[in-house]
């Protein structure tokens, strides 16, 4: 087998040697090569010729097969195709694979394994019959996985055996993809902000970009602009048509901070706190980037997603879909870190102009229950769904020390809501928005806030 396009097989007769086909010889061929050693020397003893030619024949046709099968000269392709290749947790994903014979010779008998990890299911089998010149042949299988990462699927490989199963020669390809598992996420109740403006999406507000005839901020003309519009000083000194822009729609700005401290959860799997609360923030930045926010994911390390741009927010000057995407990806992959504090996330936090905060918080100390309420004074608002380890491992000893930091959280100003094992995400948002008996003013700089609780 030779390589060809992308995902070819290596040349099968030149890379691993004539030692290495040996070694592929199956127990069958093993076992004729040695009863045709044995007649022979057999046969010698006893002077029997008849004998003789028996073992000969037994022994040279395991060597023959060897030989036949180590000088083959045909090629093979594959390629391999994901759909899709990002699914939640829980979800299926279909494989496809499809091989083609480019050679002119038609193959024997191949069997195609495909490497994946233990997690997704048994590794996949496949016989195929004799490929004729130029033919090919395509065959599927699933893979499925409750625990989110990045998964490996491949190197493909195919076992060609010989007529007579005396020896099997196994060869791989050299590519292989990625199947992303990201977090579940489930729908949220719709959430209405104040400084909505019909038109541009819930949560966008309109800023003025003209205080005055100094402060006038244009750009280049575009059919259609209304001529009214023409700055003639700006289009002077440009020597192109500029016109006046006088209002920008900015859009309302939501932080999705997510407690990943090893210290602050119990447990570990599918079901585990931590799970609960990664599932949780991706289904808070799909719904926010939904609703028209720019939107960033925050962990308490201080590392934000996507991070980029004059603003760091993501929405804005990218698609949601891409948005989305992207922080889906690092959710997940995302584990515990070794930090003991929300101190960074802190620091990341502006003051007052970071807009909606929404926290997902592990067991809280009281060093950490103060971190997080001056961290509230830094959102215009703040909602936190703090799960309790005592709560989550069934230990109710804890239980008055929880509500002493929830109590202390919704003093400082956050919708704070305990999250216990079993709970559904939608139904705490909207126990969030009853909760929201006041709204507290929002900061000068575009921040917004709620208006009216939660619909």
């Amino acid at each position: 087998m030779a390589a060809g396009e992308p995902g070819a097989v290596e040349d099968g007769d030149r890379k691993g040697g004539l030692r290495a086909a040996l070694g592929g010889l199956t127990t069958r061929g093993r076992s004729f090569l040695a009863a045709g050693l044995a007649a022979a020397v057999c046969a010698y003893v006893l002077g029997q010729g008849d004998l003789l030619r028996v073992g000969l024949l037994l022994a040279v046709l395991p060597l023959v097969c060897v030989t036949v099968l180590y000088r083959t000269r045909y090629r093979v392709t594959g390629t391999r195709r994901l759909s899709p290749s990002r699914v939640p947790a829980g979800a299926e994903a279909r494989v496809h694979l499809r091989m083609e014979n480019v050679s002119r010779l038609p193959t024997g008998l191949l069997m195609l394994q495909d490497r994946v990890p233990y997690v997704l299911g048994p590794r996949p089998r496949f016989v195929l019959d004799r490929v004729e010149a130029g033919g090919r042949r395509e065959v599927s299988y699933r893979v499925r996985s409750d625990l989110r990462g990045r998964y490996p699927l491949g190197p493909l490989q195919l076992r060609l055996s010989d007529p007579f199963g005396m020896c099997e020669l196994t060869r791989s390809f050299s590519a292989y993809d990625t199947l992303v598992v990201i977090p579940r996420t489930v729908p949220l109740p719709a959430l209405r902000l104040a400084g909505e403006a019909s038109g541009y999406g819930d949560g966008r507000q309109r800023s003025l970009a003209l205080a005055g005839e100094d402060d006038i901020i244009p750009r280049g003309y575009r059919h259609g602009d209304d001529l009214r519009r023409v700055h003639w000083r700006s289009t002077a000194r440009h020597g192109e048509l500029m016109v006046r822009r006088e209002e920008q729609p900015q859009r309302a700005r939501c932080t999705v901070l997510l407690d990943t401290r090893q210290i602050g959860y119990q447990g570990a799997g599918p079901d585990s706190a931590f799970e609960w609360a990664v599932s949780g923030a991706a289904s808070a930045l799909v719904h926010m980037l939904e609703r028209g926010f720019a939107v960033r994911l925050l962990t308490d390390d201080g590392s934000a997603v996507p991070g980029e741009g004059t603003d760091g927010y993501a929405g804005s000057t990218q698609e949601s879909a891409d948005s989305a995407g992207l922080m889906l990806d690092t959710l997940a992959v995302v584990g515990h870190s070794d930090g003991g504090g929300l101190s960074r996330a802190h620091d990341v936090l502006r003051g007052g102009s970071e807009g909606l905060l929404i926290a997902f918080f592990g067991d809280l100390d009281e060093e950490q229950t103060a971190v997080a309420a001056r961290m509230r004074q830094r959102a215009g608002a703040g909602v936190a769904f703090v799960l309790d380890s005592a709560a989550w491992a069934g230990d109710e000893s804890a239980e008055g020390a929880a509500d002493d930091r929830l109590r202390r959280l919704r003093e400082s100003g956050w919708t704070a809501v305990p999250v216990e094992p079993g709970d559904e995400l939608p139904e705490l948002w909207q126990v969030a928005g009853g909760m929201r008996t006041d709204t507290p003013s929002a900061p000068s700089g575009g921040a917004t806030g709620f208006a009216g609780g939660w619909s």
